[in-house]
């Protein structure tokens, strides 16, 4: 189970906009000075998402037909090709070009309606032209609403990104980080010392003992204590082998991050950057497996940009997004807080609760019947933020509604799980727990706009089913 506790207050959010607290720690207070040690946490984490799933691409539009039910957007049906693009008519093509317009003259207005754009994001955003990129940096809160802002706030982020990756990500002794001049000066120095022991020295016996410089505990390369700072060295690298394995692993169908050329391996290493400054600014927590299919869909919008210098910054404004991003659902990986309000337990409870206020014979079924707890199927759902329930594509619209919740990520997200078992109503009441939990964990291919539409409008009873106080 997951583990690390990170002591944090929880402020009280604005229901009329969205917030993501900067209350990650050290992770975004570092911006203005680091703490002194940053090492020492608790074990490494490793959070088992499970056997990956075979994704599927959804069709992405509605049928003109009207449903007579949820379960008729559901559909078995082979896989089809990543690159493919299914057949769009004219008035999808004129939906799509007037929301771009929209969201253009939004994004171009002095102050920004920031209730009107979480209203155009929850019906979706258009690929291309950067304009999904500046949008999530306004809806995660990490542009102000006041363009005149912008140019400030983004230098100055991006400027104290490059000061903690040069502070932080290096090894604890100049002579280990891989620098040159830093190893030069190190020899240097210890030539210096030596030639100065003996010109003071000269008159000793050459045959009497050797003397030797004294190495603390704590310098001593194998020492095991904490407080060593070869021990965090080696943790450190153990940790930097597993995001490097997980990176390796992360949306293979796409090139973007999957390969060896110098694109992909420089996306990685971006990438790799993120998560150990994450890592090193929060020993409570550290890299969780997993945390990389949070990160991918951030940076892959934000580098690819149209805007060259956004585009080029991307890393930076990743990790701020990133951090903004995870703190709103930073308890679900302290395994201290698990039977809390605020705990990952909690929020599955709430999950249940929410299926039982709308369709009380699938919550019996399940609940009741089959024993399939929440537990056994949507930990992964939730923790990833469904990342790995869906295809790339799908995931980006899915985050636009996410993002676009004005009572928060999590509110809305859990009104997504609530809909994904409501569209397979009739699967799982005719299935037995076997049969159900392959199927949820293995979830079918299904209209995501028609599966967001199920969610939005759930019972407005169960809008206190909020996991952000």
């Amino acid at each position: 189970m997951l583990k690390g506790k990170l002591k944090l207050p929880l402020p009280v959010p604005d229901k009329a906009r969205r917030a993501f607290p900067d209350r990650l720690g050290s992770l975004v207070a570092g911006f203005d000075g680091k703490e002194e040690e940053y090492g020492g946490g608790s074990d490494l984490v490793v959070f088992e998402p499970g056997e990956e799933l075979e994704t599927f691409q959804p069709n992405g539009f509605v049928s003109d037909k009207e449903s007579d039910g949820v379960e008729n957007f559901v559909e078995d049906r082979p896989r089809p090709e990543k690159d493919g693009a299914g057949p769009v008519s004219t008035v999808q093509v004129i939906a799509v070009d007037e929301k771009r317009s929209d969201l253009e003259y939004e994004l171009s207005r002095p102050e920004i309606n920031l209730e009107k754009l979480q209203r155009i994001a929850s019906a979706g955003l258009p690929d291309g032209g950067g304009l999904r990129a500046t949008a999530w940096k306004l809806l995660l809160g990490y542009l102000p609403t006041s363009r005149d802002l912008w140019e400030k706030e983004l230098t100055e982020n991006r400027q104290k990104y490059a000061k903690l990756k040069e502070e932080l990500l290096l090894s604890p002794l100049p002579w280990t980080n891989g620098n040159l001049e830093s190893r030069q000066s190190e020899l240097t120095r210890r030539k210096d010392e030596a030639f100065s022991y003996k010109e003071q020295d000269v008159d000793v016996d050459v045959d009497g003992p050797l003397r030797r410089h004294e190495i603390s505990q704590e310098d001593h390369p194998l020492s095991l204590g904490k407080a060593s700072a070869w021990h965090q060295y080696f943790q450190y690298t153990e940790m930097v082998e597993q995001i490097d394995r997980d990176l390796q692993r992360t949306h293979p169908d796409k090139k973007f991050f999957s390969g060896e050329t110098s694109f992909s391996r420089k996306n990685r290493q971006a990438m790799k950057n993120i998560l150990l400054l994450f890592a090193k600014l929060n020993p409570a927590i550290r890299y969780v497996q997993g945390m990389n299919e949070v990160l991918a869909p951030i940076y892959y919008v934000f580098s690819t940009d149209t805007d060259e210098k956004n585009a080029a910054n991307a890393e930076a404004d990743s990790f701020s997004c990133f951090v903004r991003l995870l703190s709103d659902s930073v308890d679900h990986f302290c395994q201290q807080l698990d039977n809390s309000a605020v705990g990952i337990l909690s929020t599955l409870t709430r999950l249940s609760d929410l299926l039982k206020a709308n369709n009380e014979e699938l919550w019996r079924h399940l609940e009741l019947t089959n024993k399939v707890r929440p537990q056994f199927y949507a930990f992964r759902w939730i923790t990833l933020l469904l990342t790995q329930e869906f295809d790339f594509q799908p995931i980006l619209r899915i985050w636009d509604c996410l993002l676009g919740n004005p009572f928060g990520v999590q509110d809305m997200l859990l009104r997504v799980c609530c809909a994904m078992l409501l569209c397979v109503k009739s699967r799982l009441l005719s299935g037995d727990f076997v049969a159900n939990l392959k199927l949820l964990q293995h979830y079918p291919d299904i209209n995501i706009e028609h599966l967001l539409r199920v969610a939005q409008d759930l019972s407005p009873d169960t809008s206190s089913y909020r996991l952000s106080p």
